[in-house]
C-alpha cells in the first residue's frame, strides 16, 4: 500500500516543488497565480473564515449522499424487479443525465426556492444514476448456473435475490459509490453557487470577485480534499463489507 502512495507522492511533491519555482522565477503576481507557499500560508491564517463553510459543505454533502444513494438502489432494485418497466424506464434515466446540472439549477431555484431542498436535489440528480447503472448491471451478470441451482434447491425470488444475486452485485454497486461520492461533492459545490449563505462554493464565489486567487485554490484545495476522503472511506467499507471474496492476488 505504502508502495503505491509512494509513487504519486513523489510527482505531486514534484509539481509543487515546479509550480513554486515558476512562481518565484517569473514573479507572477499573487492575483494571477499565487505560489503554494502563499495559499498554505493563506489556508492558516483564515481558518477562522471559512471553517463554517466547510462544515456547511460536508453536512450538505453527506445528507444528499445518502439520499441519492438510497433513491438509487431502490430504483436498481424496482427495475431488476420488472423487467418490461426497466425497458421503459431505462431509456429516459439515461436521457435525464443528458441535462446539464448547471442548466438545471435555476429551474429548481424557481420552483423549490433557495433553500436547502434545490440544493438536495442537485446532488440527488448527479448521486443516484451511477448506483443505479452499475446495480442494474451486477445484478445481470449473476451467474446462471447458480441461479438454476438455487432454483432446483427450491429457493424463492426473495432468497434469490437475497442470497445470490444482491451479493453478487455488490462489487459493481461499490464501484457506482465511488463514482457518486465525487459527484456529490461537485454537485454541493454547484448548489452553493445558486444563492446559499453557506458553503466551501459561497466562500470560492466571494474570494473570486475580490480577486483573491489564493483562496480560491484554497477552495479548491478542500474540495478535493473532501473528494478524496469520501472516496477512502467508500474504500474501507468496500474492504470490510466484501472482504469473504477473494482478492486478485488469491484467485491468480
Amino acid at each position: 500500500m505504502w508502495r503505491k502512495a509512494f509513487v504519486p507522492f513523489i510527482v505531486i511533491l514534484f509539481v509543487l516543488l515546479v509550480w513554486e519555482s515558476a512562481c518565484r522565477w517569473f514573479q507572477l503576481p499573487a492575483w494571477v497565480l499565487p505560489s503554494p507557499t502563499a495559499i498554505f500560508q493563506e489556508a492558516i491564517d483564515s481558518w477562522s473564515n471559512y471553517r463554517h463553510h466547510l462544515l456547511s459543505t460536508v453536512t450538505l454533502t453527506g445528507s444528499g449522499f445518502i439520499i441519492g444513494v438510497t433513491i438509487g438502489i431502490l430504483i436498481a432494485i424496482v427495475l431488476h424487479t420488472l423487467p418490461r418497466l426497466q425497458e421503459a424506464i431505462y431509456p429516459l434515466l439515461i436521457m435525464s443525465q443528458n441535462i446539464p446540472i448547471i442548466v438545471l439549477a435555476p429551474l429548481l431555484v424557481i420552483w423549490f426556492g433557495f433553500g436547502i431542498t434545490p440544493k438536495l436535489l442537485i446532488i440527488i440528480l448527479v448521486c443516484f444514476f451511477p448506483i443505479t447503472v452499475a446495480l442494474i448491471d451486477g445484478l445481470r451478470q449473476t451467474s446462471p448456473e447458480l441461479m438454476h441451482y438455487m432454483k432446483m434447491a427450491g429457493a424463492n425470488k426473495r432468497q434469490i435475490f437475497s442470497k445470490l444475486e444482491m451479493p453478487n452485485a455488490l462489487p459493481q454497486l461499490f464501484s457506482g459509490l465511488k463514482i457518486s461520492a465525487t459527484y456529490s461533492v461537485m454537485g454541493a459545490v454547484i448548489s452553493e453557487w445558486l444563492g446559499a449563505k453557506n458553503g466551501i462554493g459561497v466562500y470560492m464565489t466571494l474570494a473570486s470577485s475580490s480577486f483573491r486567487t489564493d483562496r480560491v485554490f484554497v477552495a479548491i484545495f478542500f474540495i478535493m480534499l473532501f473528494c478524496m476522503v469520501f472516496f477512502g472511506l467508500i474504500l474501507l467499507v468496500e474492504k470490510w463489507t466484501l472482504k469473504w471474496r477473494p482478492s486478485q492476488e488469491d484467485a491468480s
